[in-house]
Order: structure tokens, then sequence, then C-alpha cells
């Protein structure tokens, strides 16, 4: 009788094992998704979707990063699985320039590319000579041009187009001296220019709104999209369409609407 019960407690903690087993082979695992980001907005935007992003078993880890360079030699050496810092044209030149294998998974949000100044309050009053700061990468610095152009006061060779450098100025009236410099110190150089052209992710954090402070600012036509940067070949996996997803979500656009409501940043379909 004894040897009985003992077989049947060995059995039933047998059976227990195996609903054990099966139960966890049966959870749902969490997937870790490491996204590089500039702080604002990208990381901002990013620290509002961690709990979507959990709820669907996707754990969400942010890593900030302060220059253009790193996040895409980080994500194309595979210690990131994406990066969101970025417009197209940005991607697109370091993927022909790098040899990156990367890829565009997604379009987020245009932030307004604008001219400014805190030694003019007009661009009438600039003098001939003024010194003009510019980014000093291909992208940015074409765009920083060709919004130079749109606000008269230089003209560009035909078909100089997106990748316009300052070889391609065909006139300059006021002889304006245009400096290159990499685009997050140009916020801290404002001051010791006459003008700066200053990307949205670095003059949002200097206290800086394209609309409010902005001499001219760029049109809502910009070819500028930021997107979600993957390797090519991960645009489908489900996390990353998961993230996308959620950064095109209510609470980013609720808190866009909040917080940049003067227009720094506008978000896409």
């Amino acid at each position: 009788m004894k040897k009985a019960i003992a077989v049947l407690l060995i059995a039933f903690v047998a059976i227990g094992l195996v609903f054990a087993a099966g139960a966890k082979e049966s959870a749902p695992s969490t997937v870790k998704l490491v996204v590089g980001a500039t702080p604002e907005p990208h990381a901002a935007f990013l620290s509002l979707i961690v709990s979507d992003l959990a709820a669907q078993g996707i754990a969400l880890e942010v890593r900030e990063f302060t220059d253009y360079v790193t996040p895409n030699a980080a994500l194309n050496a595979g210690e990131l699985d994406a990066n969101f810092f970025q417009h197209i044209p940005y991607l697109e030149d370091q993927i022909s320039s790098q040899g990156y294998k990367l890829a565009n998974a997604g379009g987020i949000h245009i932030e307004p590319f604008a001219l400014y100044s805190r030694k003019v309050t007009s661009l009438k009053d600039l003098k001939n000579g003024a010194t003009v700061a510019i980014p000093n990468d291909p992208t940015n610095g074409g765009r920083a041009l060709l919004l130079l152009q749109s606000a008269g006061l230089i003209t560009l060779k035909a078909g100089a187009g997106l990748s316009a450098t300052v070889l391609d100025i065909a006139s300059n009236p006021k002889g304006l001296k245009i400096t290159e410099l990499e685009a997050a110190t140009l916020p801290r150089v404002l001051g010791d220019v006459d003008l700066a052209a200053i990307n949205g992710n670095y003059a949002i954090p200097a206290g800086l709104t394209a609309t409010k402070d902005g001499l001219f600012v760029e049109g809502a036509d910009s070819p500028y999209v930021n997107v979600v940067a993957v390797r090519a070949g991960d645009e489908s996996k489900p996390a990353i369409q998961a993230l996308v997803k959620a950064l095109k979500s209510k609470v980013v656009q609720d808190y866009v609407a909040v917080t940049y409501k003067d227009g720094e940043v506008v978000l896409v379909d």
C-alpha cells in the first residue's frame, strides 16, 4: 500500500513538472530592443513608449548620443538594434559614403531647420562680410545652403540640389563668410557669428524655437523627415514595426501638441 502511494506521488510530481515546463515554454519571451537616439526630441519620444512596448513583450533600452557619427557606426556594428536621430538625406549619404548596410524603417517627424542670430533681428540687417556658420556634414551643410538660398542671401549653381557645397555658390552679394562647423557646436557659437543654420535637435535643447527665434525657417515641404533606421533586412521584424507604430501613437502626438506647440516638431503620417 505504501509502495502504491509512493508511486502515485511520484507520478503526480512528474505530471506537475511536465505542466510547469509546458507553461514555462508557452510563456511569452521578452525581446530586448536597444535604440540609439539624440536627446531631444528623439530620446524624449522613446521614453514615452517604454510601457507601451513592455506590454507587447518588448524591453526598450534607450542609449543617448550627442553626435551624428557614432549612432550609425554602432548600429552597423550590431551594438544597437535601431537608431532614431537622423533625416532621410543624411541616412542615404551615410549608406553611400560609409558603406553601411542600413535602411529606413519608417518616417516619424520633421524638425524645421532655421537661421538664427543673436546680433541681428532681421536678415536685412546683415552687413557685408557677415559670418555665417553652417553644419559641416554634407547633407546638413547642403540643407543650410539651400536655406540661405531660399532666404535670398546666396544663389547656388543650377542642379546643386540637396548635396550642395560651398563650392556650388554661384552668387554671394553680401560676401558672406561661411564657416562649416560640427552641427552640435552651432548653438554654442551663435553669439560669436552673425548668423547660424541650426538643426532642430540641437536648437530645441538650446532653448531656440524655429517659429519664434528663427529669422528664416524651412518650408513645410521639407524632404528632411527624421526616421527610425535599422540594419538592412530588419525593417519587417515585429519589434521594429511595433517601435515605429508606437512612435506614431496618440501618446507621442499629445506630447508634441503640448511640448512643441510652436511648430518646432511636426509629425508626419
